[in-house]
């Protein structure tokens, strides 16, 4: 890396990164707030998840010049002029499948003010033009979970994750702006500390803490309180402030804010935060794999808590690859039953749909029906009355999803069951597009910096020999529900509550997969939920889950214990027919699933939350 200042003359306090997206629509005031809110070294953004990158692929179809976030844009505008005269570094992923427009929009922004910053951008992530060498190379890009080939499938996006070493290498060069496409959303992190620290390519346990650092910061409000289990307890929350990282030399940090903004930062925060989006112990990044079983958290002092204790080791020496690839067509349509006789009405409704296609069901490629018994006995209001049949299908001809299955549905109108009413009863025929999670070896990808039209090529860290790691090397538990000394076993008093009366939860997406995140708020409740909440138990919960491959991970240091479930999703968010297509709301679903809970166990909760 050039240009980086001897280790010793840089400076020893910590790194003040604030962060101010969590995602592409995110609050468009929130730069200007952290930038007059205090003083702080990094403003970071993160604007890019699985779905964005297909969301700016159809942008830049319908507008070439698109394929960015152009709220970072405008961001920007507010803000640069103070950036720069108080010092403050801006690092943002904003740049999506075209970091060089993104730059070169900014540029022309800091023209029209009057404004001189060096901007960098960093590229190298985009792999769509170099599938056929890729191939050639035998990479064949399967699926990480089904294992199946990529093949001739039509791509339309295929960016690697990259890590935080081209950041370091943009500041180094003297960036007051560095842009980047597709890099993870720890890297936001990782590279401004690295590079204020002097960190080397080999500190893996400094380098462990920023990663975890930056996965708490990443999602904006979420860690000042934003989608928290007991968001009661949180005050302000109807306008959260955003958090900040202060990094240390060591690579332990500390999660804050500003003051006298809303939210707060406690320990629960932070907990669910760490648990958002997550597998197993061992939480992989091009540059570290972050052992998150080595987590210790602390309260130090109001809407402060310190990461510590964190443990690294070498990264894989394969990158994940995000691709996108259309998948075709499809159509919706809800209909409400009302009253009596649910499920004859909805066996009626299918009947009657699929007899009026050649083949029945058949007819489509994928067909997806759900139920959704909303309807309460004895109901006080219309509402309560009604249940709600969700069908979707999906085909490659979008003749057959549009008009041709939306005319039959509205055939049924008035020649079905009593009572039949919906929203509009079909959404129309949309496209989708397939998310595609895949493997390349690190050796293929590399980093390319670009700063006032000046390129520096930066490698990605290889380790010798090859690690080989491409997953989680701790291998999931199955849990043995009644484990512990405070199963219920009738010798210690139990109220039968809903579990989020003790227990926090934050679940998300990954892929097709969904990550279920529970933890506990005191030692004894930790202690009775890993014996308790086995796979086994979770699928009785959740019956959704029941024919699903689910894995599950132990994360005492947090008292946590962490669900992937397998294919819940389908083929990503963007082509998910599930209600929840991301699974936001799955843990708030569990939470209000009752439980016989032992009362020390509840006591500790309260008592200790």
């Amino acid at each position: 890396m050039t240009g980086v200042p001897d280790a010793d003359s840089r400076p020893r306090r910590a790194v003040r990164i604030a962060n101010c997206s969590g995602f592409y629509g995110d609050r468009l005031s929130a730069a200007r707030e952290m930038v007059d809110g205090g003083p702080i070294d990094f403003l970071t953004g993160d604007w890019l998840a699985e779905l964005t990158m297909l969301i700016l692929a159809k942008n830049r179809q319908r507008d070439p010049q698109a394929g960015y976030a152009r709220t970072f844009v405008t961001q920007m505008e507010q803000v640069m002029g103070d950036c720069l005269e108080r010092g403050i570094k801006v690092v943002s992923n904003a740049g999506g499948l075209s970091p060089r427009g993104c730059a070169e929009a900014v540029s022309d922004v800091a023209e029209r003010l009057g404004l001189s910053p060096v901007i960098a951008y960093v590229e190298g992530d985009d792999l769509l033009g170099r599938l056929a060498e890729l191939g050639d190379a035998g990479v064949d890009l399967r699926h990480m979970e089904t294992g199946e080939p990529l093949g001739d499938r039509q791509v339309l996006t295929a960016n690697a994750y990259l890590g935080g070493w081209g950041i370091a290498e943009a500041l180094a060069r003297g960036a007051d702006i560095v842009v980047t496409g597709r890099v993870t959303d720890a890297a936001l992190v990782v590279g401004p500390a690295a590079w204020w620290h002097g960190w080397a390519r080999q500190d893996f346990d400094r380098l462990a803490g920023s990663v975890v650092a930056g996965h708490v910061i990443e999602c904006g409000a979420q860690a000042t309180g934003g989608n928290y289990a007991f968001f009661s307890e949180i005050p302000g929350l109807e306008h959260p402030g955003f958090p900040i990282a202060e990094v240390f030399e060591d690579g332990t940090s500390v999660i804050t804010k500003h003051p006298g903004q809303g939210g707060a930062v406690t320990v629960g925060t932070v907990t669910a935060q760490l648990l958002y989006e997550i597998a197993g112990p061992g939480y992989v990044n091009p540059d570290v794999t972050a052992r998150f079983d080595t987590i210790r958290l602390q309260a130090d002092g109001p809407d402060r808590v310190r990461i510590s204790g964190v443990a690294g080791e070498p990264p894989p020496d394969t990158t994940k690859v995000s691709v996108n690839f259309a998948g075709g067509w499809r159509s919706t349509t809800s209909l409400y039953l009302t009253g009596l006789d649910i499920e004859a009405k909805a066996a009626l409704v299918e009947k009657a749909l699929w007899s009026s296609f050649p083949g029945g069901r058949g007819f489509f490629d994928e067909v997806d029906v759900t139920l959704a018994r909303t309807d309460k006995v004895d109901p006080e209001t219309n509402e309560e009355a009604a249940a709600l049949l969700r069908i979707t299908v999906k085909d490659a001809d979008e003749r057959k999803v549009g008009r041709a299955f939306s005319a039959k549905v509205t055939e049924l109108a008035l020649a079905s069951y009593p009572g039949l009413y919906g929203g509009g009863l079909t959404s129309g025929a949309t496209a989708f597009g397939v998310f595609w999670p895949a493997l390349v070896p690190s050796s293929l990808v590399y980093q390319q910096v670009v700063v006032g039209g000046e390129k520096t090529l930066v490698e990605p860290t290889l380790v010798e020999p090859p690690t080989g790691v491409t997953a989680d090397p701790a291998p999931p538990s199955a849990g043995l529900a009644g484990s512990t000394v405070l199963a219920a076993s009738g010798t210690v008093p139990t109220r039968r509550v809903p579990l989020g009366v003790a227990f926090g939860a934050r679940s998300g997406d990954k892929a097709g997969n969904a990550n279920l995140g529970v933890w506990a708020r005191s030692d004894l409740a930790y202690q009775w939920l890993a014996g308790y909440l086995s796979v086994e138990r979770l699928k009785i919960l959740l019956p959704e889950t029941a024919g699903l491959e689910v894995r599950r991970y132990e994360l005492a240091n947090l008292r946590a214990v962490n669900f992937v479930i397998v294919g819940l999703l389908g083929d990503g968010v963007a082509a998910s027919t599930r209600q929840d297509g991301q699974a936001k709301s799955l843990g708030e679903w569990l939470r209000a699933r009752y439980a016989d809970i032992p009362v020390p166990v509840l006591e500790s909760s309260v008592r200790e939350g």
